[in-house]
């Protein structure tokens, strides 16, 4: 947010005990037609300063119904996105940062709006087991700040956020494969662990991934996949416990970490090692 939108936040700079008094008479299910789109923002203001966030949302929201057409109306709706935000009512603030984007789409703003929004998805991604459908809207709605406001500190934000959130959907394909694993049905925690390694290859759970396909693929007799697994894990990670493990499997069954065979991890060991792509 810009520094002016923060003006509100040093609320005890900017009002006089007149004002206060003033407001402090209303609330926000009250009539508010007798006070100015300036009185009622620096209202909301206050209840900011008070942690009281549904109450500054609905200030914020009185002045886009009273005043549609003022400049504090824009200010107000970003602000109504903020407050909400910071009262953790998510489904609220996406949709009053959605419309400051589509009311204000050129705005000096839209790009916090957008992140905003993006939040709104990220902060409720609080653990492993949640629903990934909401992990993937932040991933959606961060990608968009990052390629379209490249030079915000918004997108440095979120690139950082942008990784977390990659690095929780692997986190859950790790937990169901493992899941698998451990009750032995092996082919069923092979494909969990292979979309680690094929489309979660920058997280850090991919070692750990290609040990498991190690151990998943001895358990089920295939062995060259079990050694191609161990080559890219003795090629990318080889100071790792996981490819300590792996390799006190292999050479325990008198086999070598070497990609074999003509599967899907031989065809991985040579883009990733030998960079070779066709």
């Amino acid at each position: 947010m810009r520094a002016g939108l923060y003006r509100g936040l040093k609320v005890s700079a900017v009002f006089s005990l007149t004002v206060l008094a003033a407001c402090s008479e209303y609330a926000p299910e009250r009539d508010l037609e007798g006070y100015t789109a300036e009185e009622i923002y620096k209202r909301a203001e206050y209840e900011i300063t008070t942690k009281d966030f549904d109450s500054a949302a609905q200030y914020f929201a009185e002045i886009g119904r009273l005043y549609p057409y003022s400049s504090w109306s824009k200010r107000a709706l970003i602000m109504e996105a903020f407050a909400y935000h910071r009262g953790s009512d998510y489904e609220q603030a996406r949709l009053a940062a959605q419309r400051f984007i589509d009311f204000y789409p050129a705005d000096d703003d839209t790009a916090y709006a957008h992140y905003l929004l993006a939040l709104s998805y990220y902060d409720q991604i609080d653990d492993v087991g949640r629903d990934q459908g909401l992990t993937f809207q932040a991933l959606q709605a961060l990608r968009v700040v990052i390629e379209q406001f490249p030079d915000t500190e918004y997108a440095r934000s979120s690139v950082l956020k942008f990784d977390l959130a990659f690095d929780h959907l692997a986190a859950k394909e790790m937990e169901i494969g493992r899941y698998y694993l451990k009750r032995k049905h092996y082919s069923a925690a092979v494909n969990r662990f292979r979309v680690v390694v094929e489309q979660f290859q920058t997280t850090q759970h991919t070692a750990e991934a290609l040990h498991r396909l190690v151990e998943s693929y001895l358990a089920l007799g295939l062995t060259e996949e079990a050694q191609s697994a161990g080559a890219i894990l003795g090629h990318n990670y080889q100071s790792t416990e996981w490819y300590k493990d792996s390799y006190a499997l292999l050479t325990g069954r008198g086999l070598e970490a070497k990609s074999l065979g003509d599967n899907w991890l031989s065809a991985v060991y040579r883009q990733m090692v030998r960079g070779e792509w066709l």
